[in-house]
């Protein structure tokens, strides 16, 4: 995994953030203005769920991280202002979930986020 050119963002930190137990260390990669936009089969293209700011992206990464279920980064790229990753998830049932995410950087922070996911029903 690289390290995007003149900024701090770095992958392994991403990896530790998405994989560990909390989401504390993933809320430190993004910016205090953050925007991220999740697509899934409930929250469309023309109209994803959309979660501003790093206070409503610690509630939503304290949901996240409060469920009985693993994270695992697959893959990371990162060129420049941009990276991307592929995220699996499983629940102890055997649920399966799979998210990709676009990510826009400023000074090495997220700023934009795309995520498209889906799940196992």
């Amino acid at each position: 995994m690289d390290t995007a050119t003149g900024s701090t963002f770095d992958a392994d930190t991403l990896r530790r953030g998405l994989e560990g137990n909390t989401g504390n260390t993933l809320l430190s990669l993004y910016a205090d203005d953050a925007e991220l936009r999740i697509v899934d089969h409930t929250a469309q293209p023309s109209h994803p769920k959309v979660v501003r700011g790093r206070a409503a992206l610690a509630e939503m990464l304290d949901d996240v991280y409060s469920r009985d279920m693993t994270h695992k980064l697959d893959q990371c790229v990162v060129q420049g202002d941009h990276a991307a990753y592929c995220e699996s998830c499983e629940y102890p049932d055997g649920v399966r979930v799979l998210s990709e995410s676009m990510i826009t950087l400023r000074d090495g922070k997220i700023v934009d986020q795309v995520m498209i996911q889906a799940w196992d029903e």
